[in-house]
């Protein structure tokens, strides 16, 4: 029997007899490993090898995708139209539209099986909340959030609500701090210029009390796409509505650091070089996936749904802070020194404008390379924000887990990154639990970040049960029983992979100045 194949046997044979896995998970794992199976697309010996070395990563969406990573369906069309290949009349109440949300989700595929945008749900919603009171909106609400999080499990789904004040985005707020549940994930918009102070105040309370919800600068992301609008998924993954993203290919920037002899070298040829390795990749998996997988013949597409030109693939990197300190000759940080002066990436000047540097770089390539199967013709930047086997390489641009300066320093370091990179970027604040005695001071570090021009607002509070891995959630408690009992939550399995491999637990906690001070929040 060829190895392969006796390879795959063992592992579905495992899969079977795992006693912690539903059989739901079960079904999951084995077509994971069916896929596996499959041939590789046909790619150059170099990319193979820039594959197989761990420079380059396709993120295991399969040897052969037939699905995009990423789908963000205009849910707003389907409850004014309904669909007819679901056998759905347009919504004409809350009940009917929750209903038919409720249908349509288990349509929706994504890399994880499970819709990663459930929509931007306070404008999907509100239309149908005519002539019913504050308390009956919230009761339906709550039961619809509790049914997200027991019949799709999975901490990538996610809802967008903000930036007007309406008895929705309220609503789905209240829930979400009462419910502190893993799923859905959530992001609320914030316009300076429509959303009152009152509102962002209740979502950083929020924070305090759940660690959720991102916050997003509207402006910024609204000014990167067309008049159809973006959806923010999974993470915090920004992508044309009515389309998403048929690909992320990530690189990984310390490996390329490593295989530079000088900083000008990195520039002119090593980093331009794995950039086109990048695109050959992008470019092979988005061919197959448009032109050979049919997935573009689905109802999502015939019914207005989706498009396929709104399609694009993600160009993301990770491991900046190595590569920097790499190209900069600087030696391994020691947790000795974290609050003294250091040369290192996150709390060096010279560091951080070279990492800058780097942003600019990417940021140029990406904008000037054609794509087949592109929003406008082009991939999208994304700083990606690692996964559980990543081990001695920082997510994205952010600055190493335990190393981490004052909240104010952090994000003065990361801020000039974010301008680049369209399609997501984030960095996760670890706050002290003192931050519960004056959560105002919690809004106006998110103002300030949102001011200097981050994208998202992120922010765990160090005593809260629910936390941010790489963006998605999990709860601590959880982690703690897992190689026990298992979980039903999908990606309890992957946070604690990335507990065990990528120091999130090091994170430090950090005070926000005068925080205990009730007059701050009011400077």
């Amino acid at each position: 029997m060829d190895i392969n194949l006796m390879a795959s046997q063992d592992n579905f044979a495992k899969i079977i007899r795992d006693p912690n896995l539903s059989s739901k998970q079960k079904s999951n794992y084995l077509a994971l490993e069916a896929e596996a199976s499959l041939t590789y697309l046909s790619i150059s010996p170099e990319l193979t090898q820039a594959k197989s070395t761990g420079v380059i990563c396709d993120m295991f969406e399969g040897h052969a995708p037939f699905k995009p990573r990423y789908v963000l369906p205009d849910y707003a069309k389907l409850l004014q139209n309904g669909s007819t290949y679901l056998e759905l009349s347009a919504a004409q109440d809350l009940d009917e539209a929750l209903n038919a949300l409720t249908i349509i989700y288990h349509h929706v595929p994504s890399v994880t099986s499970i819709p990663v945008y459930l929509g931007q749900l306070d404008e999907v919603l509100l239309p149908y909340c005519q002539g019913l009171d504050e308390e009956s909106i919230y009761r339906k609400i709550k039961l619809f959030w509790i049914m997200l999080d027991r019949t799709l499990p999975d901490a990538f789904m996610h809802v967008n609500i903000g930036p007007t004040d309406n008895i929705v985005c309220r609503t789905i707020l209240r829930v979400d701090a009462e419910l502190k549940q893993i799923a859905p994930n959530l992001t609320f918009m914030y316009d300076p210029s429509v959303t009152p102070d009152e509102l962002l105040q209740l979502a950083a309370n929020n924070i305090c009390e759940c660690s959720k919800p991102h916050i997003a600068n509207y402006p910024i992301h609204a000014n990167s796409y067309d008049d159809r609008g973006f959806g923010i998924v999974s993470c915090y993954n920004s992508l044309p509505l009515a389309g998403g993203a048929n690909t992320l290919v990530r690189l990984n920037l310390k490996e390329v650091a490593l295989t530079a002899h000088s900083i000008s070298d990195f520039f002119d040829n090593i980093l331009p070089k794995y950039c086109r390795l990048t695109f050959e990749l992008i470019e092979a998996r988005s061919k197959f996936l448009h032109e050979e997988s049919n997935f573009f013949n689905s109802f999502l597409v015939k019914e207005g749904l989706i498009e396929e030109s709104r399609f694009a693939p993600m160009f993301g990197i990770y491991g900046m802070a190595e590569a920097v300190n790499i190209l900069q000759g600087t030696p391994e940080f020691s947790e000795d020194n974290i609050d003294k002066p250091s040369s290192h990436y996150g709390h060096n000047t010279a560091a951080n404008e070279l990492g800058h540097k780097i942003s600019k770089a990417l940021d140029a390539i990406v904008k000037s390379t054609p794509v087949t199967y592109g929003y406008n013709g082009r991939a999208l930047l994304h700083s990606q924000g690692g996964i559980s086997i990543d081990k001695e390489v920082t997510p994205g641009v952010r600055i190493p887990y335990g190393t981490e300066p004052n909240p104010i320093a952090h994000i003065q370091a990361l801020a000039e990154h974010h301008q680049y990179y369209t399609s997501g970027i984030s960095d996760i604040l670890t706050i002290d639990e003192t931050i519960k005695s004056n959560p105002q001071a919690m809004m106006q570090l998110c103002k300030g970040a949102l001011s200097l021009g981050f994208r998202e607002f992120t922010a765990n509070v160090a005593s809260n049960d629910l936390v941010r891995v790489t963006g998605y959630m999990i709860k601590l408690s959880d982690i703690a029983t897992f190689k026990q009992a298992g979980s039903r939550t999908n990606t309890t399995s992957l946070g604690f992979d990335a507990a065990a491999n990528t120091r999130i637990l090091e994170r430090q906690p950090r005070v926000i100045a005068h925080e205990q001070s009730p007059s701050y929040a009011a400077d």
